[in-house]
């Protein structure tokens, strides 16, 4: 369950080779990182090309 401090930030236009530990390295430079997702097609097992990361602390999310 998320805090009310958390957010999740929607992320575009990704790549459809970018792993969800790829993903990570970009947002945890501006701080924690809670969980990150990158949806997939079921059919293919490929990248849709988007995802969402989860920030704990909003305040850190903001500054992304």
């Amino acid at each position: 369950m998320q805090s009310l401090t958390s957010m999740r930030i929607f992320v575009g236009s990704l790549a459809y080779t970018t792993t969800d530990a790829e993903l990570r390295q970009v947002f945890e430079p501006y701080g924690e990182v809670g969980h990150v997702m990158i949806f997939m097609d079921q059919k293919t097992g490929r990248s849709r090309g988007f995802g969402f990361v989860e920030m704990p602390d909003s305040t850190e999310a903001h500054v992304v």
